[in-house]
């Protein structure tokens, strides 16, 4: 393990070697980066003062509000269901029911949830959905229990919920506010884009990424009641892995393992934001090509060069972080490899 009080800085991304007999056929190229909660830089690889879109691995940042306006406390939400709020779920029975009796308890439906609709991405829950013939609802939506603790949130203040998604709704001001006090950054400036459940989102560098999810690994300074909030969700996570994914997702056999020690999150287009709170550190990592596997390869060497990697999470994360490339005979015919250049790994 390397100290993490040493700093290294290189202009080269992390590569991800992906082998197919004695010969390397495809290669990601990961920019990462690692800070403390002030923003301190320990690790840099590639580049990381580009805005990235961070897509669904900030949604623990995103659930603060549910908490810190008293609706999480006001409608009795659980801590299964703030793990689903934080959640980009694969759209199993266990999700879609916990969001439809959310929803029936604050008073809405189904019907309220304006994310969009699309197939589970969890492939035999998606079978016995055809199976049934019925089609998918927003409650199969991966977003949905964010956008109902979206809901929760407007209804609890009293705000008319419809258009709950759109930049100039108070949900999505308190989003961008707290964005902005995690980031350090005014985002009224920042790129935008329409995510794929239909809400903002935010143009920000890899370097304040990290950052804000190191803040949000060690809130000490964020004063006592945004604290609690974050604690809360870290302890949801944890408890309620199955939650924040499903099955065969990296999100939940990591968040599983960890016991609390990291809370990570993915989002679309190969980005990972990890906290890691008995460091105080905060990991942010974009794949230049988009591509998930390659930031999930080098997610868990980081997290192994951090001294983090319990026997427990590498029999946990392997397929994903170390996986063996297989033909649809079983035969073993490939594998993935991470370099972390200056790490001595």
């Amino acid at each position: 393990m390397t100290k993490t009080s040493d700093t290294f800085i290189s202009e080269n991304p992390l590569t991800i070697d992906v082998w197919r007999g004695n010969m390397v056929e495809s290669r990601h190229q990961v920019h990462a980066v690692v800070t403390d909660a002030d923003g301190g830089l320990l690790r840099q690889w590639g580049t990381i003062d580009d805005p990235v879109y961070l897509r669904s691995a900030i949604k623990p940042v995103q659930a603060l509000p549910l908490i810190e306006s008293g609706a999480a406390d006001a409608f009795s939400v659980s801590e299964k269901e703030l793990s689903l709020a934080c959640a980009s779920h694969t759209g199993e029975d266990i999700h879609v029911e916990a969001v439809t009796a959310w929803l029936d308890r604050i008073g809405l439906s189904v019907n309220d949830l304006e994310c969009g609709a699309h197939w589970p991405s969890y492939r035999p829950a998606e079978r016995a959905l055809a199976a049934k013939g019925q089609e998918p609802t927003a409650a199969n939506n991966n977003c949905s229990g964010k956008h109902t603790g979206f809901l929760t949130t407007s209804v609890h203040l009293g705000e008319n919920p419809k258009g709950y998604i759109n930049l100039d709704h108070p949900v999505q001001k308190r989003i961008q506010k707290i964005l902005e006090d995690f980031t350090d950054l005014d985002l009224s400036n920042a790129p935008m884009g329409i995510d794929g459940c239909s809400i903002p989102t935010f143009g920000v560098p890899l370097k304040n990424a990290a950052m804000a999810i190191a803040r949000f690994a060690n809130p000490e300074k964020l004063g006592a009641d945004r604290a609690a909030a974050c604690l809360r969700i870290q302890n949801a996570i944890a408890a309620y892995p199955e939650m924040i994914a499903g099955s065969d997702r990296l999100c939940t056999a990591l968040n599983g393992s960890a016991k609390g020690t990291v809370i990570a999150k993915v989002g679309a287009e190969g980005v990972y934001l990890a906290a890691l709170p008995t460091l105080g550190l905060g990991i942010a990592m974009k794949t230049a090509d988009g591509n998930t596997r390659g930031v999930e390869a080098a997610l868990g060497s980081l997290l192994d060069h951090f001294g983090l990697m319990t026997d427990e999470m590498k029999a946990a994360m392997s397929e994903f972080t170390n996986p063996v490339l297989e033909n649809w005979n079983k035969f073993k015919v490939g594998k993935i490899e991470t370099h972390l250049e200056g790490s001595g790994l």
